[in-house]
């Protein structure tokens, strides 16, 4: 879906849709009571194997994928990791390939594939014991803070500076999965990770009181763009975020598609952004999460630029995972 306006912080006039706003609240109430009455009555499970969650505050747009593959670079091959698949019909469990397709597993899971073993399950449970069968020494899940089935022995909550907590109401009168005070009472740390090239922060007052570990990062390009005119399309839950990155490498962008988040490109939809690539004689660019939903047959045709999670201080991150990393050496060595 793509974010409404009226999400953003500071939205005025006709984007802040106060009168939407105000009838969509009581519906966020019910979200938001649904929600902790969920995680309340709960007995999560413990997996046999540490396990790290990934997950953020707001519904899409925070950089979790990217900042799970960093984590699960640091824990080493002997870390496996789960996601949901969203967006792929698999309800798994399942070891992932790199030569999937994501309409049967999701997009993020083809990204993790190339890291090393990765799992989808709709049960998260089910999908940790089967990581831990087979060989898995820790379980890092890209997403699921808010899903309670399953314990999580470090949980990590991803904050896209630039964004915030949207206009600090929750779903669907505002971007919040749960209310701030409840997730931030069960997180363990905060990272908050920049674009590299993204303007003003949001207010984040609201993390003030966070008292425990708040890592910076900054979200990068581990690639380089082609030269000459490009045209540029991007299904994120905050596409202008790949649109800034482009002109901050000094890209000459000749024209921006957004589309939603994890947006399935048809047939149509390409056809119409070649023809826009030839009219202004360009080639076509989009995200690496957006090169896993497209087809054999067109990913030859469009460049990709794909983008890595780097932390300002790895000694800070090295310290949060030293108790992953401690359990993972004394059951493996």
């Amino acid at each position: 879906m793509r974010q409404p306006e009226f999400w953003k912080a500071g939205a005025r006039g006709r984007d802040a849709a106060i009168a939407l706003r105000a009838m969509l609240t009581p519906l966020s109430w019910a979200y938001a009571w649904a929600a902790s009455e969920r995680i309340r009555r709960a007995t999560p499970r413990h997996a046999p194997v540490p396990v790290v969650c990934i997950g953020n505050l707001t519904i899409g747009g925070a950089g979790k994928t990217p900042l799970a593959r960093a984590i699960r670079a640091k824990l080493g091959p002997g870390a496996h990791t789960l996601s949901r698949g969203y967006g792929g019909r698999a309800p798994g469990p399942l070891r992932v390939t790199a030569d999937m397709d994501a309409g049967e597993v999701g997009d993020e899971p083809l990204l993790h594939a190339r890291d090393g073993a990765t799992w989808v399950a709709r049960d998260r449970v089910a999908g940790a014991f089967a990581a831990a069968q087979a060989g898995a020494h820790a379980i890092v899940m890209d997403d699921g803070f808010q899903n309670p089935a399953l314990a999580k022995d470090l949980s990590i909550l991803v904050v896209d500076p630039g964004f915030g907590a949207g206009n600090g109401q929750v779903f669907p009168a505002g971007p919040l999965r749960e209310p701030l005070a409840a997730g931030l009472a069960r997180a363990d740390a905060v990272v908050l990770l920049r674009n590299a090239n993204e303007g003003e922060a949001a207010d984040l007052d609201w993390l003030a009181a966070f008292a425990k570990p708040k890592l910076e990062a900054r979200l990068e390009p581990a690639g380089i763009v082609p030269e000459g005119k490009l045209v540029a399309f991007a299904g994120l839950a905050r596409p202008e975020k790949f649109l800034a990155t482009l002109q901050g490498m000094g890209a000459h962008v000749a024209d921006f598609v957004p589309f939603p988040d994890h947006h399935a490109f048809s047939g149509e939809d390409l056809r119409l952004l070649a023809e826009m690539a030839q009219e202004n004689g360009a080639m076509l660019i989009t995200t690496e999460k957006d090169a896993a939903r497209l087809a054999p047959e067109w990913r030859a045709r469009v460049a990709v630029l794909p983008v890595a999670a780097r932390f300002a201080d790895e000694a800070a991150l090295d310290a949060l995972l030293a108790p992953i990393r401690s359990r993972m050496n004394a059951a493996h060595g």
